[in-house]
């Protein structure tokens, strides 16, 4: 049986940093980070865009569950709000296929302080903090595990996702 694991989460909270980790524990492991699928620049946001990289991922984690290669695809992205998880499910042909949903969170402060880490070593801009710190309380209102990620080093975030996955078989 297939298992896809969702992790979605405010920028800057860890989530590629933990799922990167996470590929190289789970078993014929594949990842996807939603915004590799609209990588464009500039950075254009609008309804047709909104489709596109929808699309795109629906295309790529369908070609990922259908490969039978591939037991464990993981997927993250920033999906802060249960509609746009629900869009992105509800595209996914996911018949013999567990799915496992988790949010990575932190307190505003941590928020803060992990984003101008990046964006002192040029990997964010500064408007990153405000879009990440107003998206932030929206996990609060979404019906999964959130995962708290203050204080805990990647290695234990990634442990706790696992423990969950394996507690759920």
């Amino acid at each position: 049986m297939k298992h896809l694991i969702i992790v979605c989460g405010p920028m800057g909270v860890g989530k590629t940093t933990v799922c990167n980790l996470l590929k190289t524990k789970l078993p014929a492991c594949v990842f996807l980070d939603g915004d590799w699928c609209w990588d464009m620049h500039p950075f254009v946001v609008n309804q047709e865009t909104k489709n596109m990289v929808l699309d795109n991922i629906a295309y790529l984690l369908n070609q990922f569950l259908r490969c039978s290669v591939l037991e464990n695809i993981l997927f993250c992205w920033v999906i802060q709000e249960q509609s746009i998880l629900n869009s992105v499910i509800a595209r996914l042909s996911l018949e013999d296929c567990q799915l496992s949903v988790f949010a990575l969170v932190c307190s505003p402060e941590t928020l803060v302080a992990r984003i101008q880490g990046d964006i002192s070593q040029g990997l964010r801009t500064e408007d990153c903090i405000q879009r990440s710190l107003q998206r932030l309380p929206l996990y609060q209102d979404m019906d999964i595990p959130k995962i708290i990620t203050d204080g805990r080093t990647v290695q234990e975030i990634a442990q706790e996702i696992l423990n969950e996955i394996n507690r759920s078989k």
